[in-house]
């Protein structure tokens, strides 16, 4: 098998879109870049090996990536011109064969994805095309011509070749290049068209985005889930109280568990997991397991998120109540609130809503012998992966 690193090319400005860059605008709650990157992670048992995501010039902080355990993400340093940015990411790239992909075109298709890794070859290269379909002018200044469109084509992404060649004819073309085929072609290179896709779009201009998110919109909205997680400890003198990751450190009580008994974030974790169909916490981390003796549960959490993400769901929204007595919890709840959304959905900082309740003097809470905690998960997908 054929093995291919895909490599997205995120380098760009997005001048003509205006304001943030488009390729890491928000598009049904995931970056756009992570669109093609999630559909490429899909087919890891295809030939897919690893992703390469080439940054904007100076931008180096690793953006959020949980497909991890199926697929690896590595990151390339865009260059002034796009020939210089997809030469940066085949250096980084592990494999033989390349898909190189736009960004910007978030609705690949894995059927267009193997057809052109079935074209490609030491010597073949394969990209996707569509007859222009407009009547077509060239425009000089005042002077206005038509021109024939019969024969004319417009190429789309990905465009997959063999690695080593593609290097070589990207450095001899240089940035004059406007895109790889044009390079391959330039070398006097064999190069395989296959039919393209039209909602295969590059997102340029502002309607473009509107069109984007509609069509995200459409494809998210299917099923939605919820979850429901609840956890209780006992208060106990000598224990560190944490909460949500949050060490509170003028609390003389602490509670009392296998773990670091975080019950906020054990709620939270069961109400995802449950949400997703999964087994809850007490399954996946056993009290009777040295294993996890001490675990810090916000690390425990991480893994839980992990499993919910690649069952194919994604976390929109978490409620959860804290219910205790003492010690006041209010100071601390935006930093526990920081914290959790980092972990649940890094695409979306403010995911999780977090409200601390006295009991009131009731029942053994009220009485400051234990802490309580009530969570819900909201979750959309579609639970196929």
């Amino acid at each position: 098998m054929k093995r291919f690193s895909f490599v997205i090319v995120a380098g760009g400005s997005g001048s003509r879109m205006g304001g943030e860059r488009k390729q890491f605008r928000l598009l049904g709650g995931r970056p756009m870049w992570r669109w093609s990157a999630e559909m490429a992670a899909s087919m890891a048992e295809e030939g897919i090996g690893e992703i390469v995501l080439v940054l904007p010039r100076g931008e180096v902080t690793p953006p959020p990536w949980r497909q991890s355990a199926r697929i690896p993400l590595r990151l390339a340093g865009g260059g002034a011109s796009r020939a210089e940015s997809v030469l940066s990411g085949l250096n980084a790239a592990s494999f033989d064969y390349v898909m190189v992909h736009d960004a910007a075109r978030p609705f690949i298709s894995i059927s267009l994805m193997r057809r052109l890794m079935e074209e490609t070859s030491e010597g073949v290269g394969a990209v996707p095309v569509l007859p222009a379909s407009d009547a077509i002018k060239r425009i000089d200044g005042e002077r206005v011509e038509a021109v024939d469109r019969d024969g004319l084509y417009m190429t789309q992404t990905p465009q997959s070749f063999y690695r080593p060649t593609l290097m070589a004819a990207l450095r001899e073309r240089g940035p004059a290049a406007k895109d790889e085929a044009e390079a391959w072609l330039a070398s006097g290179l064999e190069l395989h068209c296959v039919e393209g896709e039209r909602l295969n779009f590059k997102v340029t201009w502002p309607d473009d985005l509107h069109i984007a998110e509609r069509i995200a919109e459409g494809r998210r909205a299917p099923t939605v889930r919820t979850g429901l997680g609840y956890d209780v400890h006992r208060l106990v003198p000598e224990r560190p109280l944490i909460l949500g990751g949050v060490l509170i450190e003028d609390s003389p009580l602490g509670l009392l568990g296998h773990s670091d008994a975080d019950l906020l974030a054990h709620a939270v974790a069961d109400a995802i997991l449950g949400a997703a169909g999964l087994p809850d916490v007490g399954t996946l981390f056993p009290a009777s397991s040295e294993e996890y003796r001490d675990a810090d549960s916000m690390e425990l959490l991480k893994t839980a998120v992990d499993l919910v993400v690649e069952a194919g769901w994604t976390i929109a929204w978490v409620d959860a109540v804290v219910q205790a007595q003492v010690p006041r919890l209010s100071p601390h709840l935006v930093e526990m609130r920081k914290r959790l959304s980092a972990i649940l959905n890094p695409d979306l900082p403010n995911c999780v809503s977090l409200k601390a309740k006295s009991a009131e003097g009731t029942g053994d809470p009220g009485l400051g012998g234990s802490m309580t905690c009530w969570a819900s998960a909201t979750l959309y997908g579609d639970g196929t992966r």
